[in-house]
């Protein structure tokens, strides 16, 4: 095969990252093992406990309680499939805001529950008075999101914990982005802030982890319960994941990464992106662009779409809001010299889109 993956000195737009060195060591050694059979396996499967109580620490957890999944999209969908289990209703529904991940429409489609999207307010956050408009008897979880994949926002977590409570629903915080930043902020938004349920917080993004490390946490391990079935053929007795066959590679570059990292090298990772994404979002506005501020390290900014076609046409891998602006998010790989070659880039178009046409005449 002659293929190269391709680097990351361009790439603006993704959520994933260059893995740490000591991950990329510990996924290429476990890249054989499946955690999904801990019988066979159980150097990994200490491995995933090892995992599961740093992301609790992380996420303020207490009693440790969750598994390594393949990423957010897994991770949400268990947690609606938690939620319609422990929910005494036959036409259940989960509350979101439209800012919610897309993977909630892949669960309720698959799970036969009701999607009900409720709109955000004017800073990009979950609108609590059309939360409590939209929840009922009938609802069976609560979804906000600490760090929007959009605008990098993170919803009042613990007065939806409280909408949540009013109908005896769960609460769910997807934070599979946002959850390796947020310590290092003033938002409340875990376990240990609101009566949180469930939650989604993947390290093979700003974790640093080799790809897939996704994490699903749970309050106490009676909701993985809800997930169990028997595995008759195995060493184990039952199974609560969604896949069978898992990844040992991604569980243990996850712990390598956060052995590694946290809590201070992610402190230093995340004040090295939130400070290039306030840069970034300097130099925007001074060129005249309308810019949402970045509550995290991700910038929004109002380009118009022949600029944003033309830099992705000199190989900027950037993406675009529903609403239409552009998509930069500051993780570990983007350096301050690459945003600095992004603007200059976006300085000589702007100049040569300035310069006005020669007539025939």
């Amino acid at each position: 095969m002659q293929s190269e993956p391709q680097a990351f000195d361009r790439v603006l737009s993704s959520m994933c990252t260059d893995p740490h060195p000591a991950a990329r060591d510990a996924a290429e050694r476990f890249l054989a093992t499946n955690p999904g059979d801990p019988g066979s396996y159980p150097a990994v499967a200490a491995l995933e406990d090892d995992a599961i109580e740093l992301l609790s620490d992380i996420a303020g957890l207490d009693e440790p309680a969750g598994y390594i999944t393949s990423g957010g999209t897994e991770a949400n969908i268990q947690a609606v499939r938690i939620a319609r289990e422990r929910a005494d209703s036959r036409t259940p529904n989960v509350v979101m805001p439209d800012s919610g991940h897309f993977s909630f429409r892949k669960a309720a489609d698959l799970l036969g529950v009701e999607l009900r999207i409720v709109p955000t307010d004017d800073d990009h956050r979950a609108d609590l008075a059309a939360v409590r408009s939209a929840v009922d008897d009938d609802t069976a979880a609560v979804v906000g999101v600490a760090g929007t994949t959009e605008y990098g926002r993170v919803d009042p977590i613990p007065e939806l914990s409280r909408l949540a409570r009013s109908v005896d629903a769960t609460l769910h915080v997807d934070a599979a982005w946002g959850g390796f930043v947020l310590p290092f902020t003033d938002y409340d938004w875990h376990f240990g802030h609101a009566a949180v349920d469930t939650m989604s917080i993947d390290p093979h993004k700003m974790g640093q982890a080799a790809v897939p490390a996704g994490g699903l946490l749970v309050r106490s391990p009676d909701l993985l319960d809800e997930l169990a079935v028997d595995t008759p053929y195995l060493e184990s007795t039952s199974q609560a994941t969604l896949t069978g066959t898992r990844s040992g590679a991604g569980v243990a570059s996850a712990v390598a990464a956060m052995e590694e990292l946290w809590p201070e090298g992610y402190r230093r990772q995340y004040g090295r992106s939130q400070n290039n994404a306030e840069w970034l979002a300097d130099a925007l506005e001074k060129r005249g662009y309308a810019v949402a501020e970045p509550a995290l390290p991700l910038v929004a900014a109002d380009v118009p779409r022949s600029t944003f076609d033309a830099l992705r046409a000199n190989g900027w891998r950037i993406s675009r809001t529903a609403t239409g602006e552009l998509r930069v998010v500051c993780m570990p790989h983007v350096s301050r010299e690459m945003l600095a070659s992004f603007i200059g880039d976006l300085d000589r178009l702007e100049v040569r889109a300035s310069v006005p046409v020669a007539s025939d005449d």
